[in-house]
């Protein structure tokens, strides 16, 4: 089961501002990617359930975390039905991230009392999606919408909190551009999960952009 509720989830979100997102099949890879972000100061990170038994790369990525590095909330995304969500629940994900706004995953994880983040783009699917007791919104996809639209967004619904996931940059110019507009935290990928030349990971660039992230997140707040 979750080791942190919806809101301690939600808190740390909006503390630290920033959620890795990405996935591998190698949990051993997985976990020096999980622990780079770590050493650079996330204390979230999304594993994107997008391939075969990507559940079982998940279970032993959740198990080291907690074994290993205390205070990191581990949880899945691209979550696309109730089954799936349970099945991650089960295997302790604490939170669960949907690319689109359903309401099977709403019951069950509201039943578990673990926070889920939909995927929505319109301010009515917004609406639905807080009526479910959602506490994020992930915007979603990011890169099609800009800062300005959640701007306008948040004219009509301040109290909305929103997470848009896909048109970050680690960057000091794309990440003032979005929290001036409101946002509450961000979701980053490939930009953040960067890799060398060759193709594999870049363990110390993942965890100095992690780093800046969360320190230029931190400015713009104050």
């Amino acid at each position: 089961m979750a080791q942190y509720s919806r809101i301690e989830v939600a808190t740390v979100m909006a503390k630290t501002g920033l959620v890795p997102l990405f996935y591998h099949d190698d949990v051993e890879v997985s976990k020096k990617v999980l622990k780079a972000c770590y050493d650079g100061g996330a204390r979230l990170l999304e594993f994107t359930s997008r391939g075969d038994f990507a559940y079982e790369i998940f279970a032993e990525l959740n198990k080291y975390a907690i074994a290993e590095l205390p205070g990191m909330v581990l949880g899945i995304g691209s979550v696309t039905d109730a089954a799936a969500a349970s099945l991650y629940m089960q295997l302790g994900a604490n939170f669960i991230v949907t690319p689109v706004l359903r309401e099977d995953i709403a019951l069950v994880c509201n039943r578990r009392k673990v926070l889920w983040s939909p995927g929505c783009a319109t301010l009515t699917e917004i609406a639905k999606a807080e009526e479910l007791g959602c506490e994020i919104v992930k915007l979603f996809p990011g890169d099609a919408y800009s800062p300005g639209y959640v701007k306008a967004m948040k004219g009509p619904c301040p109290w909305t909190s929103i997470m848009p996931t896909g048109g970050v940059a680690p960057t000091k110019e794309s990440l003032t551009s979005w929290f001036d507009a409101g946002v509450t935290c961000v979701g980053i990928g490939s930009k953040l999960i960067v890799k060398h030349s060759s193709g594999n990971f870049d363990y110390a660039e993942i965890e100095r952009l992690t780093a800046f992230s969360i320190k230029c997140i931190k400015q713009i707040k104050s």
